[in-house]
């Protein structure tokens, strides 16, 4: 966390702001899902006491979720509780098909009680054109990326081609709603340029989301426009299948995992 934190100020010295998520997902016993709470309400209150421009990002398979709904939904509640007086949020991760159901619903729930919460959606999933009508009216934040898990073709579109335009599709829906703030989660500069088209005519908050170490200096870039980004900031020892899920989604991450690296 140490690590994280330094990164987290550095990011917000550059005005922009961040999202923790401690990695790991899909455990299987309560302890690990009761640490990982742990960590995220340590996490929480570090946000709190450093005075940072930061929320926490949380995958309910992290918390629970595989075990049991009510593990995961106590977990969420905890965290919804803690950020609301810290006055941040949490956005709950999407995570594959398997837990898409789940997750709306727990999100739906907790939000309803709470209203500091947001979710991520995946463009790519046939469901989350439907899915992204129904909650618009919750409020909160709608992070909308383009998915990140290999899925089959029945429940998810399989062509770039056609996941760039069910992307555009919802972002129109997401830009021109009112009473919920759009977090565009891409690196797609179609996309960057259509948001920012969009973003002409919207009253109301959004912000742009990268990865961190992704496109740093269209990140710094878009802030000197004047548009708010937020980077997400993974840390912790499960990095691997984090880092192999991002190459699979889109392989042209591995170049700017390369340029960041070495300098370019």
């Amino acid at each position: 966390m140490e690590e994280a934190l330094d990164a987290a100020r550095a990011i917000n010295a550059d005005g922009m702001a961040v999202s923790l998520d401690h990695l790991g997902e899909e455990v299987h016993d309560v302890g690990s899902a009761e640490d990982a709470t742990d960590e995220y309400l340590e996490s929480l209150d570090v946000i709190a006491s450093e005075g940072l421009d930061a929320n926490v990002s949380i995958k309910l398979t992290q918390l629970g979720l595989a075990i049991d709904e009510h593990t995961a939904a106590e977990a969420l509640d905890r965290l919804a509780v803690r950020a609301a007086e810290l006055q941040t949020t949490v956005t709950v991760d999407m995570e594959d098909s398997r837990y898409t159901e789940a997750t709306v619903r727990l999100f739906r729930a907790a939000q309803e009680e709470h209203g500091n919460l947001g979710l991520a959606l995946q463009s790519y999933m046939h469901r989350t054109s439907a899915d992204l009508d129904q909650l618009l009216s919750l409020g909160g934040h709608i992070r909308l990326c383009k998915g990140a898990y290999v899925e089959d073709s029945d429940v998810a579109i399989t062509t770039k081609a056609e996941v760039d335009a069910a992307y555009a599709e919802q972002l129109r829906t997401l830009m021109h709603a009112e009473g919920v703030k759009p977090a565009v989660a891409t690196h797609d500069q179609t996309l960057i340029d259509l948001t920012r088209e969009l973003a002409e005519s919207r009253v109301q908050p959004f912000e742009f989301q990268m990865l961190y170490g992704v496109r740093s200096e269209l990140q710094k870039k878009l802030v000197s426009l004047g548009y708010p980004l937020r980077v997400y900031l993974p840390y912790g020892s499960q990095w691997y299948p984090y880092l192999t899920r991002r190459l699979a989604e889109r392989p042209a991450n591995a170049w700017f995992f390369a340029k960041s690296l070495f300098g370019g």
